[in-house]
């Protein structure tokens, strides 16, 4: 439009007319969803690798009633690796979704849903923390199952 003057109704028009909506543009409300899923994913990921080297490298943190066993058939060896594995792959798929792929998106929820049921294995060992991760969990799988491109909020 060079050369042409706008009227003050042909700006707000133009500011406020929704135009395409999509994944990664600034006019998608849902994209901050999916942000929020990636980074919430790229710091559960990072937390499980500590919860996974703690448990790999002093066994006896995670242990329940003096026992050698974090739960009634996991060693804490065993447990740490869960989590370590787990952790490394939330965070790669949380890394994938800030990146726009759907297979993240698609692997993040196999994985947030995973990651729910290993931290509800986990409520016997540190029950406040397993519930926070749990609720996380969920709402990382809300961001990346709703599709909801043009919808308006």
């Amino acid at each position: 439009m060079s050369g042409t003057q706008r009227t003050p109704a042909q700006w707000v028009d133009a500011i406020y007319t929704p135009g395409p909506r999509s994944y990664g543009s600034d006019v998608d409300d849902w994209t901050r969803w999916i942000r929020f899923a990636g980074i919430v994913m790229m710091i559960a990921g990072a937390i499980g690798v500590i919860q996974g080297l703690v448990a790999l490298l002093q066994p006896s943190f995670y242990v329940v009633n003096g026992g050698d066993r974090v739960l009634a058939v996991v060693s804490a060896g065993v447990w740490g690796w869960v989590h370590l594995v787990l952790g490394v792959l939330v965070a790669a798929a949380g890394v994938g979704v800030l990146a726009g792929r759907l297979w993240a998106r698609v692997v993040g929820i196999a994985l947030a849903a995973t990651s729910a049921v290993v931290n509800l294995l986990f409520l016997a060992v540190y029950p406040m923390w397993a519930v926070v991760v749990i609720a996380l969990d969920i709402a990382v799988i809300f961001a990346l199952a709703t599709d909801r491109r043009g919808a308006r909020m």
